[in-house]
């Protein structure tokens, strides 16, 4: 059975793919099981892994915090 989408979360190899990082999710899997992609500082290989907002996710130096679209309205 299905599990409902819950639009307040993402799952971490999504991400990267959304934010541009990688292109694919080949990519990212191999960049997140290699130890390279940190969440709120610490090491993740779960590509899986739910973010919601307010995570940190850390990757090359750089920093991305997660936000919804209603984070962005005015």
């Amino acid at each position: 059975m299905a599990q409902p989408h819950d639009e307040e979360s993402i799952q971490l190899d999504q991400f990267l793919k959304l934010i541009g990082v990688v292109s694919t999710g080949g990519q990212a899997k191999v960049l997140i099981q290699s130890g390279e992609v940190l969440v709120n500082d610490a090491v993740e290989t779960r590509r899986r892994k739910k973010l919601v907002p307010g995570d940190v996710v850390e990757l090359g130096g750089e920093q991305y915090v997660v936000a919804t679209d209603d984070d962005f309205d005015d």
